[in-house]
């Protein structure tokens, strides 16, 4: 766990006033899994975020590696903690400009505002410099924190997708959400901004 007071701003990809954005790092392995573990009855059944440090290597290599996935921890300004992550997965430029949200909050952080900090500053990001159109989160129809989460933040349901995608071995049906880059929303009149 962090050992400073307070998250060094220049580290960041962006900063709030509760939050920062940074990178995940191979070295985070150990906090991130930790609080894997804790947060398990938090998560299930909606999300399986790696719990060990292999399963921990493969997921951040994808994050840091792949051309099409941007994965920011949210750490709390007081002290470093890491608070959850939200991910921009499957990144398509050109056109269409789009990306996938992929989120979770740990139990320590969660009910706190933590993440609607966190998912307005990937927003403008996402917005701002790297130039996308439209951000969607896929949402199973059960997990109500999450809906309320993508609400606040201005996301507008457009529609509902049976047997969408896999989770724990089955296919689950999900809720999609979307906001554009035109939206009050997105150009921080929405809430947490």
């Amino acid at each position: 766990m962090p050992d400073d007071k307070s998250i060094r701003p220049a580290a960041y990809l962006a900063v709030g006033p509760r939050v920062g954005l940074r990178p995940f790092r191979y070295e985070d392995a150990d906090e991130f899994t930790a609080r894997a573990r804790e947060s398990r009855d938090l998560h299930r059944p909606w999300l399986f975020p790696p719990d060990d440090a292999d399963a921990y290597a493969a997921y951040a290599r994808r994050l840091i590696e792949a051309p099409d996935r941007l994965g920011h921890l949210v750490c709390e300004r007081d002290g470093g903690a890491i608070a959850g992550f939200v991910n921009v997965n499957n990144i398509v430029l050109g056109a269409f400009r789009n990306g996938a949200l992929g989120y979770g909050a740990f139990a320590h952080a969660a009910g706190r505002g933590l993440m609607g900090e966190a998912l307005g500053l990937v927003v403008r990001h996402a917005f701002g410099p790297l130039g996308l159109h439209r951000l969607e989160a896929n949402i199973q129809p059960g997990n109500a924190a999450s809906i309320a989460l993508v609400r606040r933040a201005g996301f507008r349901k457009e529609g509902f997708s049976p047997a969408m995608l896999l989770v724990d071995g089955e296919w689950r049906d999900h809720e999609r959400w979307a906001l554009t880059a035109d939206e009050p929303a997105a150009r921080g009149a929405g809430p947490g901004r």
